[in-house]
This record gives structure tokens, sequence and C-alpha cells, in this order.
């Protein structure tokens, strides 16, 4: 029988199976994969029993939260505390809820980022710099994760670590309509209750409506809201998130509202957390 580790303070199974092991070197094992884990308490339990089977040859599912540091606007923001906890935690402990997640991947530039997410039951992909730049589209950081790990993967589930706020059972429903419809994508839409117009050579034209047009008239828009994404692999492998045969989740909750750039938008944040 093969034997693990586990973190018994985060009851998370984030150490790597090990068939021939000392018990003086496991210390030094834990300490090797993450360093903020001396003096961790810990146990050894039966693999069968680990949800982060990093041995198994095939994850069905797995979570990718893409975390940049040095953000330009909002500094350290992905670290920052909303509700005393790390932004990007948010999205960590959303995923740890659901047991169809088989591995929860952060993947970063920043050391801080990665300690913290190491810290809570996250494993971490190293970024390159050259995909870490501004203009960097997150495909690439999703497509680099899928390239390092050994497993195969099925399905990617994205979660930005800007929409930390999230409806509880969304992702449950979203895994189901993914499955059901038999779509090679799923992203969640809101819908739009605004008028829009274009300006050109100081001339208003409107796009969605006709002056005098009541709100409540307006033909249904719809926006990106950036609470999650879910994405066959070999799409990714591919560039693409949004795929052709792609499912739009419509979701109407406060949550949908955050998606976090700035300090206006992070106070945002904390007025509907505490309110919601």
């Amino acid at each position: 029988m093969e034997y693990a580790i586990v973190d018994t303070q985060y009851k998370e199974r984030k150490i790597a199976s090990v068939k021939d092991w000392v018990k003086s070197k496991i210390e030094s094992f834990i300490e090797y994969r993450n360093p903020l884990a001396k003096g961790m308490s810990y146990e050894i339990v039966p693999k069968k029993k680990c949800k982060y089977d990093i041995d198994r040859k095939t994850l069905k599912t797995i979570a990718i939260i893409p975390a940049r540091g040095n953000s330009k606007r909002l500094p350290n923001k992905n670290i920052k505390l909303l509700g005393n906890i790390p932004l990007l935690v948010h999205s960590i402990n959303y995923a740890k809820q659901y047991e169809f997640i088989d591995a929860i991947y952060v993947t970063t530039d920043d050391e801080n980022i990665k300690n913290i997410a190491l810290q809570h039951g996250a494993l971490v992909i190293d970024r390159p710099c050259n995909l870490s730049g501004d203009l960097e589209p997150t495909v690439s950081a999703l497509k680099h994760v899928l390239e390092s790990i050994k497993e195969q993967v099925e399905n990617v589930v994205l979660l930005q670590p800007t929409n930390p706020l999230r409806p509880k059972h969304l992702l449950i429903e979203a895994i189901e309509l993914f499955k059901k419809r038999g779509c090679d994508s799923l992203f969640t839409v809101s819908r739009n209750h605004q008028k829009f117009g274009t300006i050109k050579n100081d001339e208003f034209k409107p796009f969605n409506y006709k002056i005098g047009q009541r709100s409540q008239d307006l033909e249904p828009l719809y926006f990106e809201n950036g609470l999650l994404y879910i994405t066959k692999s070999k799409h990714i492998l591919n560039n693409e998130i949004i795929t052709s045969n792609v499912f739009p989740l419509i979701v109407n909750h406060p949550f949908t509202s955050i998606d976090i750039d700035s300090q206006v938008d992070f106070d945002l944040a904390e007025f509907i957390l505490n309110n919601y």
C-alpha cells in the first residue's frame, strides 16, 4: 500500500505521494515541498484517501487561479486582505468546497503569492516572466499549467482572483450544465440594463436603444462577468477559453458587479461582502 503525508491543519492533501520513506525524513520532506510548513502537524493516511493523488494519470477537473504580482493600479491586490483573507484565497477556498475538483493550481510569478497559496492548500506552478506581462492573455498561463503537470486533464475551471465572491452553488450548477449540454466551454454572463451609445465628432448615437425608450423595454444584452469559466483542456491547449460551442450561464446577483482592478473596486467588494 502507498501512503501520503497529509496536512491536518488545513485538511487538504497537498503533499506528494511517496512509496519509500523513513519517518526521520518526513519533516525535511514537508519543508522541502512547503517552506511555510515547518512544525506543521501531520498524519499518515492510505493513498486512496488523498484528494490530490498526483500519481494518477488523469485528473477529471482541475481549478486554475492565475495570480500575477506587481499589479499597477492596486499594488499587491491579489494578497490584499478582503474580509481578513488574502484576495486570491477566496477563490482557493471556493474551489476547496467541491469534491469533483481534483486539484487546485495557482499560477504566479510572485513569491509572496506562491507562499500564501501553498499555505492555504493550493498547488503552485511558477509562471515564467515571458508569460507574466500586462498584455499576456490569461489563456497562456492556463496552457502553461497544463503543459507543466504530468497528469492529463479533461476540464479546467478558471477562477479569477479579482472576482473573489461567487454564489455558493454556482459552480455546481455550472458543472452540471456543462456536462448536460455537452459543450466545450461555459462562462457566466449577466444582463445589462444600461443605455449605451457611441460618440463620434461630438455626436452621440444610441447603440442599444432609441431616444426616449424605457430601460425595461431594452433588447436584452449581456456582459461577461468573470465569475467562472469551464473549458475542456484540449481547447486551452489550442489557445481558447471561450470556444465556438460555448454555453452562456446567466447569473444575476450582486457579486457579478465585482471585478477588482482599483481601490474603488476593492471598497465595493468589501461593502458587498459585509452586506450579503
